[in-house]
């Protein structure tokens, strides 16, 4: 519940809301699969590094939960580290995924003051072969299981359409999905996107549609769905939850039986590639160039506020 609390602060989300979320965690031992996925991630990246001859260290810091991204940068600092890259687990552009880990980056930075090292987010890398490759395998994998005939279901977070109105969410979305089907052999639109997890009050919009209303219409003699979660980078709640659990019971239940391609997260080529955007930023660095034409100062700007202000 403090983390749950941390995550919606300032949101004015009622107790029975996150009591209800809560519910969903215990379903789970009360702990969200990311952690340990972040944990071999850390392990995986430092190894990637030594591969590429390059022994750096490699920290881990979280927005709502320990360890802090403050005290992240803090340790940093008391190690001597003066400049560091920052690899994001959010692969697309948009505020959330995006600017908002920018503004996390510096408002760490100023807790820590004068000493912070110097950090640059890396570039957003939903069209790199490491991020696309384990989704291309995975569909091919899923499609020996699930037969020839059954639909492939691209899915990823939802965002308000205020917020998905300025950036390039919904077309990076939109262009891995091709690329996936395309490469692991599936006509070039035999596919759906859709999206789940969406938050916030009913009147607001948000991107659709909704990844429980495209299993529900399903034929019911589909026999099977694939799901391709193209919007993430590892399993945590949005996927073992909303897509395994919630998504999984509505074609259960009309017998569709669902097919979830893995996230790449755990997968060697994933790891390889945050190596190599690490290094190919550094070089870039020391070269006196510039770090990526992304994240500009007009990038992904937050929503707008409520009423106009």
């Amino acid at each position: 519940m403090p983390f749950l609390e941390n995550v919606v602060r300032g949101r004015n989300v009622p107790p029975e809301r996150l009591e209800q979320v809560a519910a969903q965690y215990h379903l789970f031992g009360g702990v969200s699969p990311i952690n340990d996925h972040n944990r071999a991630l850390v392990t995986a990246l430092q190894a990637a590094l030594a591969e590429k001859g390059r022994d750096l260290p490699v920290y881990w810091g979280n927005r709502n939960w320990h360890p802090y991204l403050s005290d992240t940068v803090a340790q940093m600092s008391d190690d001597g580290i003066a400049s560091a890259a920052a690899f994001v687990t959010s692969a697309y552009s948009s505020y959330s995924s995006c600017r908002q880990y920018i503004e996390d980056i510096e408002a760490a930075r100023a807790l820590v003051g004068p000493r912070a090292p110097r950090i640059v987010k890396l570039q957003p890398y939903f069209d790199r072969s490491g991020f696309v490759d384990p989704f291309v395998d995975g569909l091919r994998v899923a499609r020996v299981e699930a037969g020839p005939t059954a639909p492939v279901v691209m899915t990823a977070h939802s965002l308000p359409i205020s917020m998905a109105a300025t950036c390039d969410y919904e077309s990076q979305l939109r262009e891995v999905a091709r690329t996936v089907a395309v490469d692991a052999g599936e006509p070039e639109d035999g596919w759906t996107l859709a999206f789940q997890s969406r938050s916030g009050p009913p009147s607001e919009p948000w991107l659709g549609p909704d990844l429980n209303d495209v299993i529900s219409g399903l034929p019911e003699d589909s026999g099977a769905v694939i799901v391709v979660p193209i919007g993430f980078v590892a399993d945590h709640m949005e996927v073992v939850h909303d897509v395994d659990q919630v998504a999984g019971a509505i074609g259960r239940a009309r017998g569709i039986r669902m097919i979830r391609v893995p996230t790449p997260g755990r997968n060697p080529m994933f790891a390889a590639m945050a190596a190599d955007l690490v290094l190919e930023t550094e070089h870039k660095i020391m070269q006196g160039l510039p770090a990526g034409p992304w994240c500009g100062p007009g990038c992904c700007p937050p929503p707008p506020a409520k009423g106009g202000r």
